[in-house]
């Protein structure tokens, strides 16, 4: 199981073998074990690792069993749990990784807030010459002058962003072992701050 949390830093570059590369730094872990899943007692194998431990005085009774800011799971194999691979309070950290080595990662992307259809999907806009009266930057017509109304799905102004994104094949550069530090080649989605999912395809 190559399964770990972390923090998106921020990005950077790096000079490698005489050229420039783009990276974003990730702080990854260290995770701990707060529970394994069987297919007999909850129908599924999985594991869940807890993430960044919360503040003492932020900790709400529904949470106190709970004590890290984030959980997330991740499914093993039947033979994973027959040699107990996996203890409750085991620690993960970025040693499970290697450098050279590509991984997917899954993160929740800027939110943008209600955008119009010019950047939201990008259209081109209506005519921006003299004499033009409306909005240079409307949708213009959209309902079918058949049925008399507007189809599911058409694309219209809207809320852009804040969705969950994956990206796969994103190569690991360098490893910091003693900040718990990731250099990814490329660009992760979201913010600085945001939580990212890191795995092996």
């Amino acid at each position: 199981m190559k399964f770990l949390l972390g923090e998106k830093i921020e990005m950077s570059q790096i000079f490698k073998k005489e050229k420039i590369l783009p990276i974003t730094l990730v702080k990854a872990g260290p995770c701990f074990i707060t529970q394994i899943k069987t297919k007999e007692k909850d129908g599924y194998n999985a594991v869940q690792i807890g993430f960044e431990k919360k503040k003492p005085g932020k900790i709400k009774k529904p949470e106190k069993n709970t004590p890290y800011r984030y959980l997330k799971e991740c499914r093993i194999s039947d033979l994973e749990i027959k040699e107990q691979k996996f203890k409750k309070g085991e620690k993960i950290d970025v040693s499970i990784f290697k450098e050279g080595e590509k991984i997917k990662v899954s993160s929740i992307s800027k939110g943008k807030g209600f955008q119009g259809g010019v950047k939201r999907w990008g259209f081109s806009g209506r005519d921006a010459t003299h004499g033009v009266k409306h909005e240079h930057r409307t949708v213009g017509s959209v309902g079918a002058s058949g049925p008399g109304r507007v189809f599911k799905g058409k694309k219209m102004p809207g809320r852009l962003g804040y969705k969950r994104i994956t990206v796969k094949n994103l190569e690991i550069v360098k490893i910091n072992s003693e900040n718990n530090l990731l250099a990814l080649k490329g660009a992760v989605p979201g913010r600085k701050g945001t939580l990212v999912e890191l795995s092996v395809i």
